[in-house]
Formats: structure tokens, C-alpha cells, sequence
């Protein structure tokens, strides 16, 4: 359903907007600004909180005219009006070209193929270095061999500090990586390199798909990398794999996971079960000007038997279970954390790992056109925003803004990766023994551990997104 205005005040903001831009013709930052003011005043989650997004905030135009030329930087504009950055609003973002980030929601970006995380160097305020969390197939990372748990220290010949590390590694297409070993407490180097170069490449989520056979057990094993709905399809012929191959027990990994369409999550949900469909999977609440003006139907999420994105529609493959268990760790946000929260009423969820990111909101992307949908975007700019819009509640009207704890407490130890999918992998493994025993052992952080600074996916602009449509609504 397309979303139509339907308050005198919208329509208001929308008449401001038109007579701005033909007043101010050409200034490009100035319309930039406008866009951001008006969108933010009928979309943002906190507007209320706002003091400069009131509906009272400017006695007339020529008030917020002058407002919206005080910040010539449309990103600093954008800042200034957010609520308590990183301390409420973590996630909101603004970009100066959709078209980039619409490939990236589909799963297209420039890539080399090398995951990694970055975490610092015990002893140093300053040194970090790398570890290799996965490799994508077909892709430079994987014809340069680069395997999971590789360690460098050292890029184009420079140490990898706190603050170089944008540049040597997110800032170019092309860098070399100088590999280390962690020896004797320090990070000692072995003499090799790789050089890796990034191209247009699309990530398939679905990364692992096998059944694992352990005692009398049968168990499925899916690694999902993020929730992208071009790949819906590809994730409900995993699960028709797994169904095939009568499992009765399932893991699901999301441990790099940081997140992706609110829509594609209630089909891994309905995947999994099977047993609810039509019955509440999550309720979306927007802000008080917005919820008032959505119908029923289209606030809520509900379990589904069919695929639908549009031109897609096809039976969903479910597995009926009763139980589930998540590999989980800091990096596993939002629509990873929403499967969980949204079958938590439901089934018995299990997770072992470390604790969840807490992204408990969502975005929706925003386009500088009359009713902020792509559809008529401006076309003397490319300028969008993803702000905070909506919380996201299971059936219980719960969430868990701080994230989900684990069951059983297993961090990733680095000198000790293991194989993704084999039992080489200590959470893997962990994983299996729970399932067949019953028992959570005790729980552990061993290993190597360090304070992560970031990671790869988290450089991207889709970082940590659970996002709606706005024709989802």
C-alpha cells in the first residue's frame, strides 16, 4: 500500500518545501537542508524530542529560510538534529548518493571478499590489527587464498593504528595486508603479504547450508550473513534442503549478521516454525503523528506461508519447529535480534555466544521528492537519509534495547577461529554439545581476547539496519 498524507499539517510542511525550492532555485545545499528538515519533522522517531523539529519552531518562513542557511554541510545539518547521538540515536545516517545505497541493501558493494574485524592491541592506546572473520567465494579475497583467522597487523607497510585505520583500509579500492602471528603475548610478523583489490560484487546471505549428523541427532545448520530481500528466495530453497533432508533440530548463525529487511525476517521466522502463520510476529511503532495515520493491517507483522516481494511469490518451506537455537555475538543486531524476539513467544529459542548488539529500531529510507518516496526524487541531487522511524515489539510488546544475553556465554577466541560449518569451530561445537546433551557447561570467555574497535560490515552504509519500505506500508 502507498502511504498518502492525510493531515492539514503534513500537507503544510509539503507546500513549505515546494515554495522553498523555487525560491531558492539553485542553492543545492539549501534544498538538501529543506529535504532533511522536512523529513525528519514528519518521520523521526524522536521528533518530539527535538526542540528545532517542532511544528512550532519557526514563527514563518523567513525564520526557517534563515534556519536552514545556518549549515552549509548537509551531514552536520543532519547531526544537529538528531536526539542524544550515540547515546540514544546511535544508528540514523544520511548519504550523498542512494543509487550506491540501494545496491548495498541488495547486497552489492565494492568488495574484495575478506571480512574482517579490527581490535585492539593489548598494552597500546594507540595499535590494532585484524583478523579474517570469513572469506566470500568468487572473489579476489578467495583467489589470494585468504583464509578465516589470518592476523595482520601492518597495511601497505604502516601500523594499523586507531586512527589510520579509515584510510588504509575503507578510503582505497587497492592495499596490501602484512600477515602476523600472535607470539609471546605480541604480534610478531611472518613475512607475508596479500594484496587485494575491490570490485562490484553481491554478497548471497546465505553463506552455509548443511545437515549435521551427531549421535541420533539430525541437525540443520544455516549460516545467514544479513537479511537482503533479493536473496528471499534463495534462503526458502535452503530451507526446503533442510526439510528434505529431515532435520529435527536447527542452528541458525548469525554471529556476523548486523541486520536487513524487517519483512525478509518474518519469512526466516515463518521458516522456521511454520505453525503461526497469520498470528503476530512483530508490531512496528512510529511516532505519534505517524502511527495515527497507518492502518492497522500495516503496523503489524505477521507470520506468513508465502513469499511475497513483488515480482516473487512462492510457497514459504517450514520446518514446524518447536525449538531453535542462534550463534550469536556483538555483531549481531537488529533483524537478527527481531527473529529472535519475535519467536521468543512463541518457541523455545536458545543462543549461545556472546551477547547481542541492542537495535531495537528501525530506518526507512528517505528521498528528497513530495512524499519522500523514490518515486519523483529530485534530480539535481542524490542525497537520501535512513533515519530512526520506528520501534520494533514482539507479541508481548517486548524488546530487548541492551541485547539478548546468551543462553550459553562462548566468545570467539582469535588464535583459534576454527572453520565455519565444521566442528573445528568452538561455537559450532559448543552449539552441537547443548543440543545433544542438554548441558550449557560453564560459561567461558577464553581464548584471545581483545576490545574490538569495528569491523567491515560496519564500514558500510547498511551497517546495522532493520529497515521498512515505504510501500511495505
Amino acid at each position: 500500500m502507498k502511504f498518502i498524507f492525510k493531515t492539514a499539517l503534513l500537507v503544510f510542511l509539503l507546500t513549505i518545501s515546494s515554495c522553498t525550492k523555487t525560491k531558492i532555485g539553485v542553492e543545492q545545499d539549501f534544498q538538501v537542508n529543506n529535504f532533511i528538515w522536512s523529513g525528519l519533522n514528519t518521520y523521526y522517531l524522536w521528533q518530539d524530542k527535538v526542540p528545532n523539529l517542532s511544528d512550532a519552531r519557526f514563527l514563518n518562513m523567513q525564520e526557517y529560510n534563515s534556519f536552514l542557511g545556518s549549515e552549509s554541510s548537509p551531514e552536520v545539518f543532519f547531526e544537529s538534529l538528531l536526539h542524544q547521538r550515540d547515546v540514544v540515536d546511535k544508528w540514523s545516517w544520511i548519504v550523498d548518493d542512494y543509487i550506491a545505497l540501494e545496491q548495498a541493501f541488495q547486497g552489492i558493494t565494492k568488495h574484495h571478499g575478506m571480512e574482517f574485524g579490527l581490535a585492539a592491541v593489548e598494552g597500546s592506546a594507540t595499535d590494532i590489527f585484524g583478523y579474517v572473520r570469513y572469506v566470500l567465494p568468487n572473489s579476489d579475497a578467495s583467489d589470494q587464498n585468504v583464509q578465516r583467522g589470518m592476523l595482520f597487523n601492518v597495511v601497505n607497510g604502516t601500523q594499523l593504528t586507531r586512527s589510520n585505520y579509515g584510510s588504509l583500509l575503507f578510503s582505497t579500492d587497492s592495499y596490501t595486508i602484512h600477515l602476523a602471528d600472535f607470539v609471546g603475548g605480541a604480534f610478531v610478523s611472518n613475512g607475508n603479504t596479500i594484496a587485494l583489490t575491490k570490485s562490484a560484487y553481491q554478497e548471497n546471505p546465505v553463506f552455509i547450508n548443511k545437515t549435521i549428523t551427531s549421535g541420533t541427532k539430525k541437525i540443520g545448520y544455516l549460516m545467514y550473513n544479513a537479511f537482503t530481500t533479493s536473496f528471499d528466495g534463495q534462503l526458502n530453497a535452503a530451507f526446503s534442503t533442510l526439510k528434505a533432508s529431515g532435520i529435527t533440530e536447527l542452528i541458525v548463525d548469525l554471529r556476523y549478521n548486523g541486520g536487513g529487511s524487517i519483512r525478509t525476517a518474518k519469512y526466516l521466522s515463518s521458516m522456521i516454525t511454520g505453525q503461526f502463520t497469520g498470528e503476530l510476529f512483530s508490531k512496528n511503532h512510529w511516532n505519534s503523528r505517524i502511527q495515527g495515520l497507518i492502518s492497522t493491517e500495516n503496523l503489524v507483522n505477521n507470520f506468513a506461508n508465502e513469499i511475497d516481494n513483488g515480482n516473487i511469490k512462492e510457497a514459504i518451506n517450514s520446518l514446524q519447529l518447536t525449538k531453535v537455537y542462534f550463534i550469536t555475538t556483538g555483531s549481531s543486531a537488529s533483524a537478527s535480534e527481531l527473529v529472535i524476539n519475535g519467536l521468543k513467544p512463541y518457541i523455545d529459542v536458545k543462543t549461545v555466544g556472546t551477547k547481542t548488539h541492542g537495535k531495537y529500531v528501525g530506518s526507512v529510507t528517505l528521498y528528497d521528492s513530495p512524499n519522500f518516496s523514490r518515486t519523483e526524487a529530485s534530480t539535481e541531487h542524490t542525497w537520501a537519509m535512513q533515519p530512526i522511524v520506528l520501534e520494533v515489539k514482539n507479541k508481548l510488546g517486548e524488546n530487548a534495547p541492551d541485547g539478548f544475553d546468551p543462553d550459553k556465554e562462548l566468545s570467539e577466541d582469535y588464535a583459534n577461529l576454527g572453520v565455519l560449518g565444521e566442528l573445528s569451530d568452538p561455537l559450532l561445537q559448543r552449539t552441537i554439545t547443548y543440543i545433544t546433551t542438554g548441558a550449557k557447561g560453564i560459561s567461558t570467555r577464553s581464548g584471545l581476547q581483545f576490545e574490538e574497535i569495528t569491523n567491515s560490515k560496519l564500514e558500510l552504509p547498511t551497517r546495522n539496519n532493520m529497515y521498512v519500505e515505504l510501500n511495505d506500508f
